[in-house]
C-alpha cells in the first residue's frame, strides 16, 4: 500500500485550483498487486477537503495515516484504518503538537510512543525545525521538544523519518553539508549521551542540486522512497524509489564512507589566533538592517557558524590551517538576496579582522541586478553544479515576494554570429525561468528573453575586463500584481 499526495487534475477542492493555478492538494492510494502499482484512487471527501490535504506520515504497522490539512495556519491530523480497511475521519491532534503556525511533517516511532514533527513556531533555532513529544501513561502528547543542535540548523529542516530500530532518523535539510537546495540526512541517537549524532549526507545519486525531501524506508531497509526535482521527471516533484546498497545501510558505515580518505590536518600553534569575519548588512540609506546571513565552504557547502552582535551586524571565526574560500549568502525581507565569495586566511599569531559592508537593494518595479553566480556549461545551456546556490535562492525570494512579475535575460559576449549569440542566450534564460516553473513559480510571472550580445556591460576585446562580463544572467521586476497564494 502506498499513500502520497498530488496536486492533479480531479482533487476535492474549491473550484479544483489555487490562487497559483494549481490543483489543491489531495491524498491519494495505491496497491501493488500482479507485480506493479495499479491506478492511484482519490481517497475521497472523508479525507480529503476543499482545500490542501497531505500525507505526511504512516505508523509502522501501516494503520495510522497522519496528514496536513490547511488550517489554523496548518495543523497535523490522524486517521485510523477501520478493520474493513476504510478510513476514520481525520481528527487533530492535541494543542501540544499543533499550534497557530504551521506543522507540515511528521512521524511516529514505530512503538507509538514518540512523535517526531516539524514547525516554523517562535523559539526554534530558525526557519523551519523539527521537534519531538513523547506519550504519556494517559495516551497524550507532551509538550514538545525541539531537537536542537546539531540536527537543528538556522535554515530549513524537515521531513524527518525516524527508522525501525527506533535510533536512526533521515531528515532533510537547507543546511549542513548540502549540494543544494533540500538533502537528505541521517543522525542517530546515543542512549548513553543522550544525545544525536553529527548529521551526515547521505550522498549522491539520492541527493542532488535540487530539492531531496520526505524520505522513508521499507520495512526490510532495502529500499528508500522519497520526493525529489529531477531531470526526466513527470511533473514538478515526483516520487522515486531506490534500493540501498547494503555498505550503507546504517549511520556508521554512511560516516566512514564521508571521511575515506581525508587526511588530518597538522595541529597549530596554540598561540595562533582565528581570523574573524564580521559582517554589517545595510540597506541603501546605509542603514544596519537584520537579514538571514549563512557563511558556507565553497567546495562541499559546509555550513560554519555565524553569530548576531547588534543589529545588522554578524559575525564568525575560524580556525583555518590554510586559505578556504566560502561563500557568505545574504537574504532579508523585500530585498535583492547577495552572494557574496571571500577568501578566509589561515590562523596567524596577530589577530586578523576582515570587515564586510554588504548593502542589500529594495526590491521594487524597475529594479534590475545582475545574477553573477549563475554559470552555464561552454556554448550550451546547461547549469554547472555551482549555480544551484544561486537559483535556490532565486526562487525562494519569488515566493515570499509573490506579487511581481519579472524578466530573466540572457546576454553573451560578441563570439559567434549575432544570431546564434541570440539564440544561445534564449536558451539560457529559458533554462532560469524553466527551473523557476519546476520549483512551483507561477509561469505567468516570468518572462525570458535572450539579448544575445546586443547589450553589453564592457569591451568585448578583453577576456578578463570585458567579454567575461558580458556573459551573464539578468534579473529585472516589471511589474506588481495581485497577491498570489505562495505554494504550500
Amino acid at each position: 500500500m502506498l499513500i502520497f499526495t498530488s496536486r492533479r487534475e480531479g482533487s476535492t477542492g474549491i473550484g479544483n485550483v489555487d490562487r497559483d493555478l494549481m490543483f489543491f492538494e489531495d491524498i491519494y492510494i495505491s496497491y501493488f498487486r500482479d507485480g506493479k502499482w495499479q491506478p492511484a484512487q482519490n481517497m475521497g471527501i472523508k479525507i480529503n477537503t476543499e482545500f490542501h490535504d497531505a500525507s505526511i506520515g504512516l505508523s509502522a504497522d501501516g494503520k495510522e495515516l497522519y496528514l496536513y490539512k490547511d488550517e489554523n495556519g496548518g495543523d497535523i491530523y490522524v486517521s485510523r484504518m477501520n478493520e474493513d480497511s476504510t478510513w476514520t475521519t481525520p481528527e487533530p491532534l492535541s494543542e501540544n503538537i499543533n499550534s497557530r503556525f504551521s506543522e507540515n511533517s511528521v512521524c511516529i516511532s514505530p512503538d507509538g510512543n514518540t512523535l517526531f514533527f516539524t514547525s516554523d513556531r517562535p523559539g526554534g533555532k530558525g526557519g523551519i525545525d523539527i521537534y519531538y513529544s513523547e506519550k504519556d501513561k494517559k495516551g497524550r502528547w507532551g509538550k514538545p521538544v525541539n531537537m536542537g543542535a546539531p540536527v537543528n540548523t538556522s535554515s530549513d529542516d524537515d521531513g524527518p523519518f525516524i527508522d525501525y530500530d527506533s535510533k536512526t532518523l533521515y531528515f532533510s535539510s537547507r543546511a549542513h553539508a548540502g549540494m543544494g537546495g533540500f538533502d537528505i540526512f541521517v543522525s542517530e541517537f546515543d542512549s548513553t549521551s543522550k544525545k544525536w549524532s553529527e548529521p551526515v549526507n547521505i550522498g549522491y545519486p539520492i541527493n542532488t542540486p535540487d530539492d531531496d525531501i520526505y524520505f522513508v524506508k521499507s520495512g526490510d531497509s532495502k529500499y528508500g522512497y522519497y520526493a525529489s526535482v529531477k531531470d526526466g521527471g513527470i511533473g514538478e516533484k515526483d516520487i522515486y524509489k531506490v534500493l540501498i546498497p547494503e555498505n550503507i545501510q546504517h549511520y556508521d558505515d554512511l560516516k566512514n564512507r564521508k571521511i575515506e580518505g581525508k587526511k588530518t590536518p597538522e595541529p597549530l600553534a596554540k598561540n595562533f589566533k582565528p581570523a574573524t569575519l564580521r559582517v554589517r548588512v545595510l540597506n541603501e540609506n546605509n542603514q544596519a538592517i537584520d537579514a538571514k546571513v549563512l557563511v558556507k565552504l565553497k567546495e562541499n557547502d559546509q555550513e560554519a557558524g555565524i553569530k548576531k552582535m547588534a543589529t545588522g551586524i554578524y559575525q564568525s571565526a575560524f580556525n583555518n590551517g590554510a586559505p578556504q574560500d566560502y561563500v557568505v549568502s545574504i537574504e532579508a525581507d523585500g530585498y535583492m538576496f547577495k552572494n557574496i565569495d571571500i577568501t578566509i586566511p589561515p590562523m596567524q599569531e596577530q589577530e586578523q579582522m576582515l570587515q564586510r559592508d554588504i548593502v542589500l537593494s529594495k526590491l521594487q518595479v524597475g529594479f534590475q541586478t545582475v545574477l553573477r553566480n549563475i554559470y552555464f556549461d561552454f556554448n550550451k545551456a546547461t547549469f554547472k553544479q555551482e549555480s544551484y546556490n544561486e537559483l535556490n535562492k532565486l526562487e525562494r525570494m519569488l515566493k515570499e515576494n509573490n506579487t511581481y512579475r519579472i524578466e530573466i535575460a540572457g546576454h553573451t559576449d560578441r563570439v559567434g554570429t549575432p544570431e546564434y549569440n541570440k539564440e544561445l542566450s534564449q536558451r539560457r534564460a529559458s533554462a532560469v525561468v524553466n527551473f523557476l516553473i519546476k520549483k512551483g513559480i507561477d509561469a505567468s510571472r516570468l518572462t525570458a528573453v535572450g539579448y544575445g550580445e546586443e547589450k553589453p556591460l564592457a569591451t568585448n576585446d578583453d577576456e578578463e575586463e570585458g567579454r567575461e562580463f558580458n556573459r551573464r544572467t539578468e534579473f529585472r521586476i516589471l511589474g506588481e500584481d495581485g497577491a498570489l497564494s505562495k505554494k504550500d
